[in-house]
């Protein structure tokens, strides 16, 4: 199980935020351009149980983006979160922490038919176009770091997660600042 550190922030302007990105040493990281088109599935009791105990239980489809002369397969992922625990210092709550696990799956289908049979259901779908991004080896604080750019049908989010200290550096060289 491990342990996820992340902020959410909002991007007004992408073309902006990529420039910063890129004259920081970012790179893309993943297949083809780095942009992967995600299909969420969230599952629950028919009673919610298990969002009113704050825990998450979410297949991922992810189909990689792009040009490629050799199309890569799609990544099926199921994940389940516990609940948030907030990272808190002076200035209160900041980080959405919790325990995480992952395991790749073969395919999502006969998992949801799994899960419908245990008497959960497949109650919340979403889906989101995520592009990865990792800061160079000039930036050593940044080596755990993962920067995520998600294009959802409410906007467009910058997702840090990775250590608090490299969370609170790239959102500073991003341009936003604690109170964001």
């Amino acid at each position: 199980m491990a342990r996820e550190t992340e902020v959410k922030l909002p991007v007004h302007d992408i073309k902006a935020f990529q420039r910063k990105v890129k004259k920081l040493g970012g790179k893309l990281i993943g297949a083809g351009n780095g942009r992967v088109h995600e299909f969420n599935v969230i599952f629950d009791t028919p009673d919610g149980g298990l969002a009113k105990h704050g825990q998450l239980l979410r297949i991922r489809t992810e189909t990689p983006q792009g040009s490629s002369k050799k199309a890569t397969p799609s990544r099926v992922v199921l994940t389940f979160k516990q609940p948030s625990v907030r990272g808190v210092d002076e200035e209160g709550d900041r980080f959405k922490i919790r325990e995480e696990t992952e395991v790749e799956v073969v395919e999502a289908g006969p998992l949801g038919k799994i899960f419908e049979g245990l008497g959960l259901r497949g109650w919340f779908s979403y889906e989101k176009y995520r592009t990865n991004w990792k800061l160079g080896s000039a930036h050593r604080w940044a080596k755990d770091l993962l920067i995520e750019l998600d294009e959802t049908p409410a906007g467009t989010f910058l997702e840090l997660e990775g250590p608090p200290e490299a969370i609170d550096k790239a959102a500073a060289a991003l341009g936003y600042s604690r109170k964001d």
